[in-house]
């Protein structure tokens, strides 16, 4: 039974992230409202909620390549490993939300060194178990031995150093969400990858990768940062550039699908297959960011000797998204596959969840924000862009205040060319005008 606060006889709080009842540790508050940044950690198997955008917008992902066959062929089984899966929150989502009609061709690793952790996770999965029943025999690692591991109800669960479990298999769709840095991981997880595959992987050293922490950011990213109001792509740039020069070193190339700046971390979803001419081409997207007196900047792939003050990086500098992949991650989408529907809530209710009306719309509200802004950039992010910050308009144009973003926007449609705000804390927006048009747009819009 249950108390008023959602503590079980287990102990903790029942929680529904998406469709999925977690439980969180007793000393550990129940979410409220639009969590942000690094949360607390109460002991082993803590969650963080402010990660639960980062994990909806997987499933969405997982789903979308199953769906549209982009990753595996039609009818083929699709091997996915959260090799860092801590109490398993990504996989008991991967099976809960995931449609059913899919369900029988993705089979779900999860891997983490705590077992206290790995305990929770099988426990809840034991006490809140998917719609959709799944029986997976097991399979041959790559070394033509059975796994060390155990099967609970389609997740086969194993207790190694990530590394480790990496390479036991070739693996279609690898997580890697380290709490800190994934450097030391990304060799392995590159090698542990099938010809063609998707690689996620979460970065929240980003004192590192804005630049703020110099030192770090170098020893770590082999990378130069410059704090201004480009930091936050610059991370994303920076982390996707190792991923890609690390892929390349394994004769693979890379294919950016989703990149994002997501409050107190990075997340980079790349395709990543084998091809000895990609990886030799890998160059070609790798390159600097140069600052212009302007404000503005420009990419090249070698700064001048007196522009490496003014440059960030080395980076990646190609496109940041799939067009057609993001622009499916719709407000709709998401509701549709993650939202909870009201015979979910009474099955948690059941089971001890204490859940309302308030919490419904909490629900829904953080599901809509995980992927807002993201279809309508889909376009832009997968070509060449511009992005500029809202508060840096009126000192580039010389006026006092800058526009209003929804009227910025329909001055640039109507004058030939797009524009559209990204996801970020901060009001960033990419668009194809050139500079000196979006400049004549500004003035014309405050006229």
């Amino acid at each position: 039974m249950a108390d008023a606060s959602g503590s079980t006889e287990r102990g903790g709080h029942l929680w529904m992230e998406g469709k999925t009842l977690v439980q969180l540790n007793a000393d550990q508050e129940r979410p409220t409202h639009m969590p942000r940044g690094p949360a607390k950690r109460t002991g082993p198997g803590f969650l963080n909620p402010a990660m639960a955008p980062a994990r909806t917008r997987s499933v969405l992902l997982l789903a979308d390549a199953l769906e549209h066959d982009w990753l595996v062929k039609p009818d083929h089984d699709l091997r996915a490993l959260d090799a860092l899966c801590a109490t398993g929150v990504r996989v008991r989502r991967w099976r809960n939300e995931v449609p059913a009609e899919h369900q029988q061709r993705l089979r779900i690793t999860a891997n983490d060194l705590d077992n206290v952790a790995l305990n929770r996770l099988i426990a809840a999965h034991e006490h809140h178990p998917p719609a959709t029943r799944v029986d997976h025999a097991l399979e041959d690692d790559r070394y033509e031995r059975l796994p060390s591991g155990t099967m609970h109800n389609g997740l086969f669960v194993m207790n190694n150093d990530a590394r480790i479990a990496l390479m036991e298999a070739a693996y279609q769709w690898v997580d890697l969400d380290p709490f800190g840095s994934p450097v030391n991981f990304l060799d392995a997880a590159v090698q542990g990858l099938s010809r063609v595959a998707f690689l996620e992987v979460t970065a929240t050293d980003t004192a590192a990768l804005t630049g703020s922490s110099a030192s770090s950011g170098q020893r770590r990213y082999g990378a130069k940062g410059i704090v201004d109001s480009y930091a936050h792509d610059d991370a994303v740039r920076v982390l996707l550039g190792l991923i890609a020069t690390t892929a390349a070193r394994h004769d693979r190339c890379v294919e950016p699908v989703l990149a994002l700046f997501d409050g107190h971390h990075v997340r980079v979803s790349v395709k990543i297959r084998r091809s000895r001419q990609g990886a030799s081409d890998v160059l070609q997207s790798m390159g600097w960011r140069v600052r212009n007196e302007d404000g503005t900047y420009r990419f090249v792939q070698h700064p001048a000797p007196d522009e490496v003050g003014k440059a960030s990086g080395p980076m990646w500098i190609g496109p940041l998204w799939d067009k057609d992949i993001a622009g499916r991650m719709t407000e709709e989408r998401v509701l549709s596959l993650c939202n909870p529907t009201e015979d979910d809530i009474s099955r948690g209710q059941a089971n001890g969840l204490i859940w309302n009306e308030d919490d419904s719309k909490y629900a829904a509200r953080e599901l809509v924000r995980s992927v807002r802004y993201i279809a309508q950039a889909a376009d832009l992010m997968s070509r060449e862009h511009t992005l500029y910050h809202m508060d840096d308009l009126p000192n580039m144009a010389g006026v006092g205040h800058g526009p209003k973003m929804e009227a910025l926007f329909e001055a640039v449609q109507q004058n030939g060319y797009h524009a559209a705000r990204v996801p970020d804390i901060d009001p960033f927006f990419v668009t194809d005008a050139p500079h000196d048009e979006l400049m004549a747009v500004v003035r014309a819009s405050l006229a």
